[in-house]
């Protein structure tokens, strides 16, 4: 009952307004450091209630009606970051089994075996057997999974904004430091890729490294944006025209410079990790993004149906 007078309202206010979702990982079981990322049985009903009261579009479908005042009421799109190997196996067979259209972006550069920084960053302080990392320094003693969870991302904050060599020579260090061996790659490998886009998931680029594009060059930002965009298209045989920036924040992890490269490397789209919706008024190299996480179906629509109208 709840449901159909969300939808109903939805339908009375969100017609022309798009709705975003952004995802990164959808975990076989639940994992103590990462209690945000939903599981298999949560994206479940996540894709059950977009498919029973939503208008789940592809984003092509979705540029198609903004630009022409279009878009049916409740429009929604699917999409993840980063390019984890669980988009494949846990997602892929969810989105499949309630037709829900979906775009991956792919951080070219860890398609190869390696993890992406912040995942080996969490992997350092997940280990039970470990109760204390030297981090240079530093001795950063280890409790609880929510002690963990809150030191975890401390040394996150601390790392993000540096350039990226600074960045990976900091991690490496903590792994020697502490004598730890790396964790199987999370990632999938460009013949996964391929396989996913074969199944119908929509891939995007996302550039090479996920560096912080605003604090780097100009030359640096094209050759992490333009070089993932040619490394999938030859992955893949087949354009690639959907941009996401990493991070994702207007102004604080990209900017104008960054936006303008984007076009000029002939991007259809672009989005960004600002919460809201977006118009045919809204610029298609800054489509806004949000997930509602909440815990119950019915919190999840109503905040949902609350982005999608502005109310």
């Amino acid at each position: 009952m709840i449901h159909s007078a969300l939808q109903l309202a939805g339908k009375l206010l969100s017609r022309n307004k798009l709705s975003i979702l952004i995802y990164h990982q959808v975990l076989a079981e639940p994992d103590p450091m990462r209690p945000s990322e939903p599981t298999a049985a949560v994206f479940d009903w996540h894709m059950r209630l977009l498919r029973d009261y939503f208008a789940p579009l592809s984003l092509d479908d979705a540029l198609y009606h903004l630009q022409r005042n279009s878009l049916p009421a409740n429009a929604v799109c699917v999409t993840f970051d980063d390019g984890y190997l669980n988009n494949l196996t846990v997602a892929q067979p969810i989105l499949a089994k309630y037709s829900i259209p979906a775009t991956v972006y792919i951080a070219t550069g860890f398609s190869h075996g390696s993890n992406m920084w912040n995942d080996r960053v969490i992997f350092l302080f997940s280990a039970t057997e470990r109760k204390q990392l030297q981090l240079d320094d530093e001795i950063v003693q280890l409790g609880d999974w929510r002690d963990r969870r809150i030191k975890a991302q401390e040394c996150l904050k601390k790392l993000k904004y540096l350039p990226i060599a600074q960045r990976l020579e900091a991690v490496d260090r903590f792994y020697q430091q502490n004598n730890v061996t790396e964790q199987p790659s999370l990632m999938m490998s460009p013949s996964q890729i391929k396989l996913l886009a074969e199944h119908g998931i929509a891939i995007g680029a996302h550039t090479i490294n996920h560096p912080i594009l605003k604090v780097m060059s100009e030359e640096q930002q094209k050759q992490e944006i333009s070089s993932s965009k040619h490394q999938l298209e030859s992955w893949l045989e087949k354009p690639i025209n959907h941009f996401a920036y990493p991070n994702g924040g207007e102004n604080v992890d990209f900017d104008e410079r960054t936006v303008e490269i984007v076009k000029q490397s002939n991007f259809k789209s672009a989005v960004v990790t600002d919460w809201g919706i977006s118009t045919p008024a809204t610029s298609r190299l800054k489509l806004k993004r949000f997930t509602p996480w909440d815990k119950t179906p019915a919190r999840f629509h109503f905040r949902l149906l609350k982005n999608i109208t502005g109310l």
